[in-house]
């Protein structure tokens, strides 16, 4: 392997698009960044960028290799930061992946609870869906995932958090409907709301409808849950939501719960880890906190 320097600064100058700024990054000249650049290539025997007035972009080699180093980095960095958690939970950060959703309605209170006995701990919160959290943990971008289940993935530990039940609700308009169990085929006459394809919710939920022999045909396919319940509420049609998201509409009877036969199965999140990477000190504190409660429930 050749000089790791070599590496850092091939990454920030594939980076930022430019060798004046990759200079001003790392603090170095920029013929020193030319020079570094110069000795990298000749080493890998092969031109990594393509130079212009405007500044540089990788060749197709270059791509080649960016992820690779970009990685490397990363996990360079959690390195660090992991030796320096061991002096103590007074400064560092943690870098969380997990949706909008989750974010907002389960890691919140944990983050807050979390913030308030660590202060000087940095919290850095990426939002992705579960799939797309997974692929920044093998990265090396993020500590650890907060997913929806099932997420499988061999270089992956995922472990249950916390349960959750998807209900079928709906506004005012349908109130009437809450008084008996529906089957699949009863709520087909209606108009649905459902969260886009891709993310794991809506696979989920595609499940269950084939396990009752159905396919879900959507009037809207909307971004955020929190979209869904709005539509709803106003009467755009049925919706699935977790029962533990919309509590106070249900309460304030903005919308009402209609019960399903049979209901949908009940699902949970998880916490996924990378399985060759320990946890550094103080994510592994949130995760203990969390795991905590999880127990209890």
């Amino acid at each position: 392997m050749h000089n790791l320097e070599w590496y850092r600064v091939f990454y920030w100058a594939a980076k930022l698009g430019s060798l004046t700024l990759a200079a001003r990054q790392l603090n170095i000249t920029q013929p020193a960044v030319s020079h570094t650049l110069k000795h990298l290539e000749e080493a890998q025997g092969t031109n990594l960028f393509v130079r212009t007035t405007k500044g540089v972009t990788l060749t197709s080699d270059g791509e080649v290799l960016y992820p690779f180093v970009e990685q490397a980095l990363q996990f360079i960095e959690s390195g660090e930061r992991t030796i320096a958690d061991r002096q103590g939970l007074l400064t560092g950060e943690i870098r969380i992946g997990a949706s909008d959703t989750l974010s907002k309605h389960y890691l919140l209170p944990y983050l807050e609870q979390f913030h308030q006995q660590y202060p000087g701990i940095r919290i850095r919160m990426i939002n992705r869906t579960t799939p797309e959290t997974l692929a920044l943990l093998k990265e090396g971008a993020i500590d650890f995932g907060v997913v929806h289940l099932p997420a499988e993935d061999p270089r992956v530990h995922v472990r249950k958090a916390a349960r959750q039940q998807d209900i079928l609700v709906g506004g005012q308009k349908y109130k009437a409907l809450a008084d008996q169990p529906l089957s699949l085929r009863q709520i087909a006459q209606f108009p649905l709301l459902l969260l886009e394809q891709g993310v794991s919710t809506r696979a989920s939920l595609d499940a269950y409808a084939r396990s009752q022999d159905m396919i879900f045909h959507p009037e809207f396919e909307l971004g955020s849950v929190d979209l869904l319940v709005r539509f709803a509420q106003s009467g755009f049609g049925l919706t699935f939501v977790v029962r533990d998201y919309v509590r106070e509409e249900l309460a304030s009877g903005a919308l009402v719960e209609i019960p399903l036969d049979p209901p949908v199965p009940e699902r949970h999140i998880g916490i996924a880890t990378l399985d060759s990477m320990p946890l550094p000190v103080a994510a592994r504190q949130l995760v203990d906190m969390m795991e905590g409660q999880a127990e209890t429930e």
